[in-house]
């Protein structure tokens, strides 16, 4: 086996575990069926994959010093997040179509998943040939999609001892399979949540001077506090405030003695993260009280940015190059939805990659998050290129 080479039956026996996984999602914190099958495997090729403290995901190393003393050098952890949606799966003629009610994998989550396996079956061999310069650590973390995000129980349970450099991918139907996306810097946003309660006495429709106008109210919260966001956090952030649910009321005339609003809290850097939550209680409070509003706020942390460490993007491009070419590479737009890679990025410098699954040929390609979501699985094989590549140039930089 050449270094990063994915032998023809070893690509088949990812696609088919794909497309297994596929069938058969569970969501956040749910997933044992997936974490044993990825165990079986890792045991089959000799491995010692270690379930985390919570249950499900696991941590596997390959390359470890005899004895268990620990690794001499940091370790490169390959990071795969293996959970699904809460959402049905709508392809038509799918042989292998979610088999689960309301459940499916309209993320690719199961193609980062074979991705991980894949490199760590072909490092592992790498390693018994005695070809894999410095430990690898592959990380398959589960319940991603639910804040604020799985990365820290791994993290609890140790998925960031001794590592050194962090990478992962995540799919993208914008891009062309066989293509990455990349850049240094911000690539996701930080998101958080965000829910606000308005009681005022009530009242009717006719004597609104008389009472706490509560839909008014509610309303101008709505507009007024991201406007006032805007002028008091620098631009070039990114932060942006937008809502999603709105309720208050019952009957025409009559003015509610209660109004609910809740959003999401959208961040492209790190310091304006940190200071938001404390800016938008501000905001909120100083609209509200001339409404003569009584608010209640539950800011809901999720997850900071994903921000791309400039030596690990490096690392990154250097390995797809050498495997399929800088033609191979563009440029990716940032994105205000959020990843809790970032978590990770907050201990260790790392970099996570757009995979494209876009069919070549396919100009318009779907989108993520959605029930008809399906993938390139030729992605598979650029994945595990890519990591295995990663691992091998990283033992010279480390």
């Amino acid at each position: 086996m050449l270094p990063g080479v994915l032998p023809a039956e070893l690509r088949d026996e990812l696609i088919a575990l794909r497309r297994d996984l596929h069938r058969h999602p569970e969501l956040g914190n749910q997933e044992f069926r997936t974490t044993a099958a990825i165990k079986a495997r890792l045991e089959q090729a000799g491995l010692a994959p270690r379930v985390l403290d919570t249950g499900t995901g696991l941590l596997c190393d390959i390359g470890m010093p005899e004895g268990g003393g620990g690794a001499s050098r940091p370790i490169l952890a390959l990071r795969a997040d293996i959970d699904a949606l809460p959402i049905p799966d709508t392809k038509i003629g799918c042989a292998y179509r979610s088999t689960v009610p309301d459940m499916a994998h309209a993320c690719g989550h199961d193609v980062h998943t074979v991705a991980v396996l894949g490199a760590g079956l072909v490092l592992a061999e790498l390693h018994r040939a005695g070809q894999l310069p410095f430990p690898v650590r592959l990380i398959f973390q589960p319940a991603e999609e639910v804040l604020p995000g799985g990365a820290l129980d791994a993290i609890e349970s140790g998925a960031l001892d001794g590592v050194g450099q962090i990478i992962a991918v995540h799919c993208d139907p914008k891009v062309d399979a066989g293509r990455i996306g990349l850049r240094t810097g911000p690539i996701t946003s930080a998101c958080d949540r965000v829910e606000i309660t308005l009681d005022g006495p009530g009242g009717h429709t006719a004597r609104p001077h008389l009472t706490t106008d509560l839909v008014t109210a509610v309303a101008k919260v709505a507009v007024d506090v991201p406007a006032l966001l805007a002028r008091r956090v620098d631009a070039r952030s990114g932060l942006v405030v937008t809502w999603g649910r709105i309720d208050s009321g019952h009957a025409c005339n009559v003015i509610p003695q209660h109004a609910e609003l809740s959003g999401t809290v959208r961040c492209l850097d790190l310091d304006a993260w940190r200071a938001a939550p404390d800016l938008v209680h501000a905001a909120i409070d100083e609209v509200a009280e001339m409404q003569r509003a009584k608010t209640v706020v539950n800011y809901v942390r999720g997850v900071p940015p994903v921000v791309n460490d400039g030596d690990v993007a490096e690392l990154v491009r250097d390995a797809m190059a050498a495997r399929r070419g800088l033609h191979a590479i563009e440029d990716t737009a940032q994105s205000l939805g959020g990843e809790d890679f970032s978590w990770y990025l907050e201990r260790v410098p790392g970099a996570m990659v757009r995979l494209g699954v876009r069919t070549p040929g396919d100009g318009v390609g779907g989108d993520l998050h959605r029930g008809d979501f399906d993938a390139d699985e030729s992605a598979i094989e650029v994945a595990v290129e890519l990591f295995t590549a990663a691992a091998l140039l990283a033992g010279h930089r480390l």
